[in-house]
């Protein structure tokens, strides 16, 4: 189970419509290059924290986190043929799904067993507290971001994350911003290394 998000200003058909995920797990899967998986999309916007750009997006990735962990994803078990472990889980966004997939694996490490963040920012080794022995480390962290946005913040992040012991992998878009093309070619780059 992937759930993957959208971005600030979209809705659960972004990555269809404009991020082509289907298209891409098509071909991935007809490459052998995958193994199928359910790719979950679901709107990540709830109406907490305000309206339009006053809202406090820290309120609304809590309120997500909500949504996202307590209901949806009991019911996706639930109701489809899952692997219902973290172990088979995997969250991953662009721009504001980036980060409310890091606020959401940092607050609930045992729901999701794989990290991806596209163009959303990165991790450092102090936010996942490998000191402490209770919290389940991730079994991968992919960021990514296109050449235009901060390579430089995505290999730091990388060789940290690495060096920490933690399975780290980093990509960046050749030629792109902020924009679908980096994050159409970074699901392509972290769909395989899923679930492995």
């Amino acid at each position: 189970m992937l759930y993957l998000q959208h971005g600030w200003g979209e809705d659960e058909t972004a990555w269809s419509n404009q991020g082509h995920a289907n298209l891409i797990m098509d071909n991935l899967i007809a490459e052998g290059k995958v193994k199928p998986f359910i790719i979950v999309m679901t709107y990540g916007m709830t109406n907490e924290g305000g309206r339009g750009r006053g809202r406090d997006r820290s309120a609304v990735a809590k309120a997500f986190e909500t949504v996202l962990v307590d209901e949806l994803v009991p019911y996706i078990d639930s109701h489809f043929n899952t692997i219902a472990r973290r172990e088979s889980r995997a969250m991953a966004g662009l721009s504001m799904g980036g980060m409310e997939t890091k606020a959401i694996t940092l607050s609930r490490p045992a729901v999701f067993g794989y990290y991806g963040l596209l163009s959303g920012g990165t991790y450092m080794p102090a936010d996942l507290k490998l000191d402490d022995k209770s919290i389940p480390k991730p079994k991968l962290i992919f960021e990514s971001c296109g050449s235009r946005e901060n390579p430089g913040g995505i290999d730091e992040s990388v060789k940290a994350l690495t060096a920490a012991g933690l399975n780290a992998v980093g990509y960046v878009s050749p030629n792109t911003g902020h924009e679908f093309l980096t994050w159409r070619r970074s699901l392509k780059e972290l769909a395989p290394l899923l679930f492995k």
